[in-house]
């Protein structure tokens, strides 16, 4: 999940001076089944005549809740619908949000807008869920970022659910066969043989010496 987010904050680094020629996105748009994200709505201005003023994202039906980012320039509103049947214990799900700006996000700019929101746990890989978007101008116009196909015209946000990360295994411990395997290494054992060498050198010494007195003591004289 690490290395997603960071992967994603380099394109973004490269994809911002041409903000104002891309979509309104979701970033970073992949997602593990069951995972919290925390992402942001990317609104870029794609128009130089005019300012974008507000912008609503319409949640799908499988994201109940969802939590927001303050944004320092714009109040945010939500709207809610009751559940026919609640879910543990939510009786009610979020469907839209609404962003509304002042001062709007200028003709050279752009804007985003933080989400976080859980994934739906059952959820399978290459899963899409779509957050069909509306996007206002100071000149009137609406844009409705709607299209399910990703290379439509108007392409809707999404976020795309990916496998999830294989986490590396750790070596396991040594079992007690593999402990049992393994010879025993003891102090006592090392002194004790120090201790039989020192005794046996000591004797071998002593015989030594014995026998050289014995015979210094029995040699005949020798004769003038």
């Amino acid at each position: 999940m690490l290395r997603r987010l960071i992967l994603s904050f380099l394109t973004a680094a490269v994809v911002f001076p041409a903000a104002a020629a891309a979509h309104v996105t979701i970033q970073p748009g992949e997602w593990e089944p069951g995972a919290f994200a925390t992402m942001a709505v990317r609104v870029p201005n794609e128009r130089d005549d005019a300012e974008t003023t507000s912008v609503t994202v319409q949640f799908p039906e499988e994201i109940l809740t969802a939590r927001f980012k303050p944004h320092p320039l714009c109040e945010r509103e939500v709207e809610m619908e009751e559940l026919a049947e609640p879910v543990e214990d939510i009786t009610e799900r979020i469907v839209s949000v609404t962003w509304t700006c002042d001062p709007a996000i200028p003709a050279d700019g752009f804007d985003e807008f933080g989400i976080s929101l859980r994934v739906p746990e059952d959820a399978a890989e290459g899963d899409e869920f779509l957050f069909p978007t509306q996007q206002v101008y100071s000149s009137g116009e609406e844009v409705g970022w709607v299209d399910p196909d990703p290379d439509g015209d108007t392409p809707a946000p999404r976020i795309t659910v990916v496998a999830p990360e294989e986490e590396e295994a750790e070596e396991p411990a040594a079992t007690t066969e593999e402990e049992a395997a393994v010879p025993a290494v003891s102090t006592d054992d090392d002194d004790d043989g120090m201790a039989t060498v020192a005794i046996i050198l000591a004797i071998v010494g002593l015989a030594a010496g014995l026998i050289a007195l014995g015979v210094a003591l029995f040699r005949k004289p020798r004769t003038a």
